[in-house]
C-alpha cells in the first residue's frame, strides 16, 4: 500500500471533509461526528433532512462507556453475538456531539464494522482524537447505496464539497445488504430496518423482536 491513505483519509475528516469507506455491507461515508459544520456539509450532500440523526463509527465495543453510552441486557447480548458486523444499536447516550447525531431520548445510533479497513480508519481516528465520525451510507438520500468501487468512484467526484474516496488499491465493500437497524433505547427494543442479519439471526440471540 502505497503512502498513507488511512492517515490521509483521517486528515480529510480532522478538516472538515466527508471520507467515502468501504464496509462489510455497502460503501459509508464519514465525517466528524463532534463538528457542527462537518455534519451540516453531509446533509446537504445527501439532501437529508436535518432532523434526522446519523449514526457514528465506534473502533471497538470497549470504547462504548467512554462516549456516554449506556448498555441494556439486550443491547449486549446483540453486541457480542454480531460485532464487529453489519448491526447498527441505537442505544442511550449521554455523550456530547454535534447537532445531527443524537435522536430522541438522548439516543445515538452507532455502528461497529468488520470491514478491516474501516475498523483501521476508526481505530486511527480515535488515536488521533478526531471524530468518531458517522457511519451513514454513500448515497444521495432516496438513491440507492454505492455497493461497489466503481459506483463509489461515481459518487465522489473530484469537485469541491464532494466526498474524498479512501484510496486503498483493491478496497471493496462487500455488496451485502445494508446493516440491521435495532432501536435498543426503549424497554421494548425494536427492529427499525432489517438488512444483513434476518430474522433467524436475531431470534437466535435475542428471541422475537418487534419490527416491520
Amino acid at each position: 500500500m502505497a503512502g498513507d491513505p488511512i492517515g490521509d483519509g483521517v486528515a480529510w475528516v480532522r478538516d472538515g471533509g466527508m471520507l467515502a469507506y468501504p464496509t462489510e455491507t455497502v460503501w459509508g461515508l464519514g465525517a466528524d461526528a463532534r463538528s457542527a459544520a462537518a455534519l451540516g456539509a453531509l446533509s446537504r450532500w445527501k439532501g437529508r433532512d436535518p432532523s434526522a440523526p446519523f449514526a457514528i463509527l465506534i473502533a471497538d465495543p470497549c470504547g462504548l462507556g467512554s462516549l456516554g453510552f449506556e448498555l441494556g441486557e439486550v443491547a449486549e447480548g446483540l453486541i457480542d453475538a454480531f460485532w464487529p458486523g453489519p448491526l447498527t444499536l441505537i442505544l442511550p447516550c449521554q455523550g456530547r456531539f454535534a447537532a445531527g447525531i443524537s435522536g430522541q431520548r438522548c439516543a445515538v445510533g452507532v455502528r461497529c464494522s468488520s470491514h478491516p479497513l474501516t475498523a483501521a480508519i476508526a481505530r486511527r481516528l480515535e488515536g488521533e482524537g478526531v471524530g468518531p465520525m458517522t457511519a451513514t451510507s454513500l448515497n444521495r438520500s432516496g438513491a440507492p447505496p454505492a455497493r461497489t468501487r466503481q459506483q463509489a468512484r461515481e459518487a465522489c467526484p473530484s469537485i469541491p464539497g464532494s466526498p474524498h474516496l479512501l484510496e486503498v488499491d483493491g478496497a471493496e465493500a462487500g455488496g451485502d445488504a445494508e446493516s440491521t437497524v435495532i432501536d435498543a433505547s426503549a424497554a421494548q427494543p425494536r427492529v427499525l430496518r432489517w438488512g444483513a442479519l434476518g430474522r433467524s439471526d436475531l431470534a437466535a440471540v435475542v428471541g422475537e423482536l418487534e419490527g416491520p
